[in-house]
């Protein structure tokens, strides 16, 4: 299947880094999601019922990462792509989770995972 849906800029504010400022102030991250979905089965039937719903699968992971206390990026990547394979039956999920002027000279630093299969 080479079907997606994505979700691009979701940002949340949470605590995540090693440094101590890190771990006191909650920080801005943006978070880009792809993930397998049958639009065919979907379009078919025009219903939200036969689709990923992507609204559902923004909320969940917004609260998670809302709530969430890590260290490293890579780890709060693999937690939502988890969460998304296991809670919402998806089989393949592309995160990318951004942590914006985290580098001093750079917009932008962040990492990108795929899990599952296509």
């Amino acid at each position: 299947m080479s079907d997606s849906i994505f979700l691009k800029d979701l940002r949340v504010r949470t605590i995540v880094g090693i440094w101590d400022w890190e771990r006191r102030l909650p920080q801005l991250v943006s978070i880009d999601l792809e993930m397998a979905a049958d639009i065919g089965r979907a379009a078919a039937r025009d219903h939200i019922e036969a689709t990923l719903d992507y609204k559902a699968v923004s909320q969940r992971v917004r609260a998670f990462v809302e709530a969430s206390s890590f260290q490293l990026v890579e780890t709060l990547a693999e937690r939502i792509a988890g969460i998304i394979m296991d809670e919402f039956a998806v089989p393949w999920v592309k995160v990318v989770v951004h942590k914006p002027f985290a580098i001093r000279g750079s917009s932008d630093v962040g990492i990108s995972i795929e899990r599952g299969r296509r």
